[in-house]
């Protein structure tokens, strides 16, 4: 039967998931999905995605495809995830793709959001979606310290070791620090966008530039470790709980 490519636009609670891939006898994002789909419409798919988070990390905005029999209904799909996957993920557009569609090399960039708070001020509503920090910084203090990561470096300082990723180069298009919509100086947002993040980058780049700023590491920390990148090196890592897939552009 003739098969066809689905994109699924979607969102979840990374604090429900140990983690995005399928892992056998763990709850992931990618297998309760593919569970879901094999046990109502008897199709084994395989999902590939713009990238993959770790556990406890959330997505604003994931995108994936798969493929699946022509004669299944694409809003059939979309209603039988939202049902039985309710409360943690949720599908936000479903929609037919060319075949040739793939969402993780088609991407053209990635958006990812940082959310940190003073940890004393952190509701227990909020423990799994903000990370905490010991004190309020200055955001232009540590827009300057995050600047270093802009352009096209060797990340190798910055990532876990991830056999699935031999190419350690990626391209940091822009970083955005600010405070909350409402401009109260209480919740921090940092907004990074490149064209593809290593194993655990983000976290260990947001966790290089806080011990920076609270004079953990030396003033040219980052710098150093770009110019001489070294995989086995000591890696700083912020908490998951404060980070988002934010958006997916294939544009």
């Amino acid at each position: 039967m003739k098969k066809r490519n689905v994109k699924i636009v979607y969102q979840y609670d990374g604090s429900k998931f140990c983690g995005f891939q399928r892992q056998m006898g763990i709850k992931t994002v990618q297998g309760e999905i593919e569970k879901v789909i094999s046990k109502t419409f008897f199709q084994n798919i395989n999902m590939i995605s713009s990238g993959r988070t770790d556990k406890g990390v959330h997505a604003i905005e994931q995108v994936s495809n798969f493929m699946i029999d022509q004669n299944i209904p694409l809003n059939a799909i979309k209603r039988q995830l939202n049902k039985r996957l309710k409360g943690e993920i949720k599908i936000l557009d479903i929609e037919e793709m060319d075949e040739k569609f793939n969402s993780r090399f088609d991407a053209q960039n990635r958006t990812y959001l940082y959310i940190m708070k003073v940890e004393d001020e952190i509701t227990p509503f909020e423990t799994n979606y903000i990370t905490g920090i010991k004190e309020m910084i200055d955001i232009d203090k540590f827009q300057k310290i995050m600047l270093e990561f802009i352009g096209k470096h060797d990340f190798s300082s910055f990532m876990k070791k991830d056999k699935a990723y031999r190419n350690p180069v990626r391209e940091i298009f822009f970083i955005n620090c600010y405070y909350d919509k409402n401009g109260k100086e209480k919740q921090i947002n940092i907004e990074i966008c490149g064209n593809g993040f290593l194993k655990t980058m983000v976290r260990i780049m947001i966790g290089s530039a806080l011990a920076v700023y609270f004079g953990k590491e030396e003033k040219n920390y980052i710098k150093k470790k770009l110019e001489n990148p070294d995989a086995d090196g000591k890696k700083i890592l912020a908490g998951s709980e404060g980070l988002y897939l934010y958006k997916v552009s294939y544009e």
